[in-house]
């Protein structure tokens, strides 16, 4: 027997027992599930999830959680055919820590995209600075980069950008994105 997979969104007012009312309703329908990403920001809730369920189960499930969704909170369920398939990407870590300002992701992201760099995972936050007090912007991210892009050339021109808006920026090769 085949399984379907899907990958599942959710938004809406963070409250306690979504990821349980989510999870009950994979395992009534034997569905498994594979891999989450799940935060909290201002008060709202957002998640992907991707959960594999038997074909003749697929139905079913997708018909229970989509009666999850109400008024303070979507869900989108998309059937996924096959993963799409990274093989002729290299993964790539980026950290960069630097004086709180508009316009500092748009210049590291416009620099990515352009040579064709995938944001497979970006986190950012602001913190003080541990002496200063001072708002430090942050971001952690996972890359991916295409087969032939000269990683140390791009590595150059944001380090550039770095310098130009006086943050520090690091970005290495990893084993996994």
């Amino acid at each position: 027997m085949s399984d379907t997979r899907f990958v599942m969104t959710l938004l809406g007012k963070d409250q306690p027992g979504i990821v349980e009312a989510v999870s009950r309703v994979v395992a009534e329908h034997g569905g498994n599930w594979e891999e989450s990403n799940m935060a909290r920001l201002s008060g709202r809730f957002a998640g992907f999830i991707r959960i594999r369920v038997a074909s003749d189960a697929a139905a079913a499930l997708e018909a229970d959680l989509l009666a999850l969704s109400r008024s303070d909170l979507e869900l989108q369920l998309d059937r996924i055919e096959k993963d799409d398939p990274q093989s002729t990407t290299t993964p790539a870590r980026l950290e960069l820590v630097g004086g709180d300002r508009p316009g500092i992701l748009r210049e590291i992201t416009a620099a990515l995209a352009g040579a064709g760099v995938n944001v497979a995972r970006l986190e950012t936050d602001c913190r003080p600075a541990p002496m200063s007090g001072e708002r430090l912007f942050h971001v952690d991210a996972d890359l991916l980069f295409p087969a032939g892009l000269a990683f140390d050339e791009l590595r150059e021109r944001l380090e550039q950008i770095g310098h130009d808006m006086m943050v520090e920026i690091d970005l290495a090769e990893t084993d996994e994105a």
